[in-house]
């Protein structure tokens, strides 16, 4: 398992390889985005790249836990490049008609067919000799799943470090008691199994890190130890309340429904992002 972290956006993009093999999966692909330039760049998608070739490896995956909302999803560059079938959730149906509204977008194909695979929750698929199996982990979106593969999970927005807590649940078809729920059958997994999150924002300004385990996150992270399903959405929504919205949320949401895809280019030759005004009332400034 190799985790590469984006400092822009506080994301670790995986590819977890079977060594027997040399096949492997890409999970939660970055594609670089500046919001001040309107540039797109492919850096991050292209360190992956390399480390495929310097390590021999082939790709039989390229895997999204959720639509983010704080970094554009490289995953159909690397489909391009890769020739690997994309999968994702099959409840991001339900999370594309619900920005489909808000971005109006009615032209949008809100079926999921942007992805090669939509898996439900106990699906199994394979990396290799390695098997992979899903469990749904809503709370944080609509849409959220884990990755179990081998004695490692990939849990992306649902828990952070243990001293970075868990993931907010205010976004459009979040919600605090679905990811409680989601929360418990992650630490249902045996104690040693290895916990890989999706963000690390470097709590007192220590260096990035992005694996924990069920053990410690039962001991040591303070949004689960000592509470119970009322004080985690008394904490939860007293939490989400004062926090800002993700400063891409808008401008990723549009693309990562599409699975990655940016939108077409209009007459002029240019690609434009759609940001609706007032569509996040109440949203912290």
């Amino acid at each position: 398992m190799r985790g590469f972290f984006d400092p822009r956006t506080w994301s670790v993009q995986y590819v977890v390889a079977d060594p027997a093999t040399r096949r492997c999966a890409i999970v939660d692909p970055v594609l670089d985005y500046d919001e001040k330039s309107g540039t797109i760049a492919t850096r991050s998608a292209d360190a992956i790249l390399d480390h495929l070739v310097a390590h021999d490896l082939r790709v039989d995956w390229i895997l999204d836990t959720h639509p983010h909302a704080d970094h554009l999803s490289a995953a159909a560059y690397l489909r391009q490049r890769t020739g690997a079938p994309t999968a994702i959730g099959e409840h991001v149906v339900a999370v594309q008609r619900l920005w489909q509204e808000i971005y109006g977008l009615p032209d949008l194909a809100a079926d999921g067919s942007q992805w090669d695979r939509l898996f439900a929750a106990g699906d199994r698929f394979r990396i290799g000799s390695l098997e992979g199996r899903v469990l749904f982990s809503p709370g944080h979106t609509l849409a959220s799943i884990t990755y179990v593969i081998g004695d490692a999970a990939f849990v992306h927005d649902t828990l952070f470090m243990p001293d970075g807590g868990t993931a907010r649940a205010d976004f459009p078809g979040g919600s605090a008691r679905r990811l409680w729920h989601s929360i418990q059958e992650i630490l249902a997994l045996p104690e040693e199994t290895r916990l890989f999150t999706g963000h690390d924002y470097q709590p007192g300004g220590r260096e990035p890190r992005w694996e924990s385990s069920v053990a410690e996150q039962k001991r040591r992270n303070p949004h689960l130890a000592g509470q119970d399903e009322e004080s985690f959405m008394d904490m939860r929504e007293a939490r989400d309340a004062v926090l800002p919205m993700p400063r891409l949320i808008l401008h990723a949401l549009q693309v990562n429904i599409r699975g990655g895809r940016l939108p077409r280019p209009e007459a002029n030759g240019r690609r434009y992002l759609r940001i609706p005004l007032g569509a996040l009332e109440g949203a912290a400034w």
